[in-house]
């Protein structure tokens, strides 16, 4: 992007322009991820009504995995349908205040769910390494807290974000956001002034949660399947590994896209920018769409709900053995 040496005061509207070089498709691109976001809010809704109605997924690895829907839900709501107002009703602009809220619930609801896959990594290594103590130690209080404790991490490391945007940054050399949705560095980008802290900051809180969760999940994993393959009996290896397969398969999902989204931002200059744009945004809306359908599809537990449930709107009275 390039800037002029005009310079404002901070501007009351900015102006988001959607994925450029892709302007003239944009309305088609909206179709894929409509249909995402869909998938996205009712079947983790879906979910939350299995777990919510079943009193035998009250276990921490449902209620996780509940706490997972509803952020879920929150994360694609607070970006899709602004982006389908860009992408449709070319409705472009939007309040600086308003960009920042956003940009502050995107990023704190992206360290809200690398917390709560944290949390299940942990959830299962104790079940699997330590199935004795499961009960005990992963009570409904410790659940709460757990739940607690990882949404105000996310709140308190992103808040900052905003006050230094706030604080610091009074001038700007444009109001053109090249960008589908409010992101801390594309906002950041914009300013005249002098960005280092914003940077360094913004830097600071991506490694300190994706380090610090990557590297605990990593090794609850390693240590789980160490654990499955000491197993005498095959049949409870193959239980135990299928018990993490979703879990692995989010976390892969997940952290894969972040990755190449984060490093493309600061480091990918040869890359031409709708590319880094519309996976950025696809980040942001795969994963709550597909949480859903890896875990009801590799879950027994909620696969045999799903199943009652459907049986009791076929069969009304009928009640599967």
């Amino acid at each position: 992007m390039s800037f002029s040496n005009v310079t404002m005061l901070t501007p009351s509207v900015l102006t988001l322009i959607g994925i450029p070089g892709l302007e003239s498709v944009q309305s088609w691109i909206g179709i894929p991820f409509c249909a995402m976001y869909l998938t996205a809010v009712l079947g983790n809704t879906w979910l939350l009504s299995i777990i919510r109605s079943e009193r035998s997924l009250r276990e921490p690895m449902y209620l996780f995995l509940g706490m997972l829907a509803v952020t879920d839900i929150a994360l694609s709501t607070s970006v899709v349908p602004k982006m389908l107002g860009i992408f449709w009703f070319h409705v472009s602009e939007i309040y600086f205040d308003a960009c920042l809220l956003q940009m502050w619930l995107i990023h704190t609801f992206q360290c809200i769910e690398s917390g709560i896959l944290l949390a299940m990594a942990l959830d299962r290594y104790v079940a699997i390494c330590s199935p004795l103590r499961h009960a005990a130690i992963f009570t409904q209080q410790l659940v709460t807290q757990i739940g607690v404790a990882v949404t105000l991490r996310a709140a308190i490391l992103v808040a900052p974000c905003l006050v230094l945007i706030k604080c610091r940054l009074h001038l700007y050399h444009t109001t053109v956001i090249s960008h589908s949705y409010c992101e801390h560095m594309a906002i950041v980008k914009l300013a005249a002034g002098n960005i280092r802290v914003n940077k360094i900051y913004g830097l600071f809180v991506a490694f300190t949660v994706a380090v610090f969760d990557l590297t605990v999940i990593t090794l609850s994993y390693v240590q789980i399947f160490v654990a499955v393959f000491r197993l005498p009996q095959k049949e409870a290896r193959l239980k135990a590994v299928h018990t993490c397969v979703p879990h692995i398969c989010v976390f892969l999902q997940l952290y894969l896209l972040a990755f190449f989204s984060f490093f493309t931002h600061r480091f990918g200059g040869h890359i031409p920018p709708y590319i880094h744009i519309l996976f950025s945004s696809i980040y942001l809306v795969v994963p709550p769409c597909l949480n859903p359908l890896v875990y009801g599809a590799k879950t027994k537990q909620i696969r045999i709900h799903v199943t009652k449930m459907f049986h009791s709107w076929k069969y009304p009275g009928f009640i599967p053995s």
